[in-house]
């Protein structure tokens, strides 16, 4: 009967000896992760803790996404040991496909969490409650794709709105075709976009419309785990940059300094193209043309990286035409997100172009009217953003807890966060 008792009390999480919890010697025990867990990850792996500094941690996992050829995303997860699990290091993935709900993608992220886990919970006390279990995947027969890799993808919207003085309409179109393998990549889209308003003003009808349309493709094959070749091309219309018809093709070649095995990790690639292009334009030019041929150059250097310190994305960036090189554009823009001490990050980001390239300027200006509604491309010689946050947590170094009651400070009790 006493045995009986004491395997009850246990069970209910005490212990008889020192009348502390088990549950809560258990939680000492724990492996210390530091990552952006949601709610949803917090609950279904509840045998770690989810510390806020990554110092007390004994392993960081830094998660990134990228979009696959068939409009999914590929997830992966790099497991990086610390502190008691100095040296250790895994990777995982797992691709979805555009068609999966939120509830498979995250039940995925979980799964694949739990597998990456595996290996360091084991060399916590708490590797004597872990069960491991197969099950046999469905069978599944190898069949051609009949796509050949080809994902189509269409789209339409649309509103209206007003009232006694303003009324708006705005519709806006798009198809596209992408095929995205190892060696290749291909796409080609279709845009159309159109926009109304008008506003009544004493007795005054002021009407501003704007519309565009563009065709566009890209083309690029892969030579090495390093270089890669291709070219793109576009044709469109605006009404806005004084254009009745633009073309333009774009051969090029890429260098990546980081393999392009670790893009979600590192890149650093610097990219090469000529433009060849016609012009041919709605009203005369400040340059007194009405179409034209021109040839330019680009030139760009992009540099992004996530590490445990935070992430950053550099992208520095040059062109000018062939013919007068001093119709030129350099632009630089810049993203940090830094952790600068326990519970502090700053994130900060910020850019800027020096604007020499603006070949499609209306003669004569634009109106007052074109000015306010923003109607015409403006005369301008440097173009700049900048945005930037701080947040500062403190507290307990532990965050396991999940209780959706009354909601979420800052959302809903059913936000996914992906990582």
């Amino acid at each position: 009967m006493k045995k009986i008792l004491l395997t009850g009390l246990i069970l209910l999480g005490y212990s008889a000896v020192s009348g502390q919890t088990v549950a809560d010697t258990l939680r000492k025990d724990a492996l210390n992760v530091f990552m952006e867990a949601s709610d949803y990850v917090r609950k279904e792996i509840p045998y770690v803790n989810y510390v806020r500094d990554i110092k007390d941690a004994g392993l960081y996992i830094i998660s990134t996404t990228q979009m696959t050829g068939s409009g999914g995303r590929e997830f992966t997860y790099f497991f990086i040991g610390q502190n008691e699990n100095q040296g250790m290091r895994d990777t995982l993935k797992f691709t979805s496909s555009p068609d999966e709900t939120s509830e498979l993608i995250r039940e995925n992220e979980v799964r694949t969490l739990k597998l990456g886990l595996i290996r360091y919970v084991a060399r916590t006390p708490l590797a004597r409650f872990l069960k491991i279990s197969f099950s046999e995947p469905l069978a599944q027969t190898v069949t051609t794709d009949k796509w050949n890799s080809w994902v189509f993808k269409t789209s339409v919207s649309g509103y209206a709105s007003g009232e006694k003085s303003y009324r708006s309409s705005y519709l806006n179109g798009s198809f596209s075709a992408n095929r995205v393998t190892e060696k290749l990549k291909s796409s080609v889209s279709l845009r159309y976009s159109y926009s109304s308003d008008k506003y009544e003003v004493d007795d005054e009808l002021i009407t501003s419309e704007y519309n565009s349309k563009s065709l566009s493709g890209l083309l690029v094959g892969s030579l090495t785990d390093h270089w890669s070749v291709g070219g793109s091309m576009y044709a469109g219309a605006s009404r806005y940059n004084n254009s009745d018809l633009s073309f333009n093709i774009q051969p090029g070649i890429e260098y990546n300094v980081f393999p392009y095995s670790e893009s979600t990790r590192r890149q650093l690639r610097i990219t090469y193209k000529l433009g060849l292009g016609y012009e041919n334009y709605i009203d005369t030019t400040i340059y007194n043309k009405v179409k034209e041929n021109l040839f330019s150059q680009y030139l760009t250097v992009n540099y992004e990286v996530i590490q445990k310190w935070g992430s950053a994305n550099l992208s520095l960036g040059y062109s000018n035409y062939l013919h007068d090189w001093s119709k030129n554009n350099i632009s630089l823009n810049a993203f940090l997100d830094l952790r600068i001490a326990k519970g502090l990050s700053l994130n900060f980001g910020g850019g800027g172009a020096i604007v020499h390239d603006q070949l499609g300027l209306v003669k004569g200006g634009a109106t007052q009217q074109e000015v306010l509604l923003r109607l015409r491309e403006l005369e301008t010689q440097f173009e700049y953003f900048t945005s930037f946050g701080l947040t500062y947590t403190f507290g307990s170094i532990y965050n396991n807890v999940v209780n959706p009651r009354f909601g979420n400070s800052g959302g809903g009790g059913m936000t996914i966060i992906m990582n």
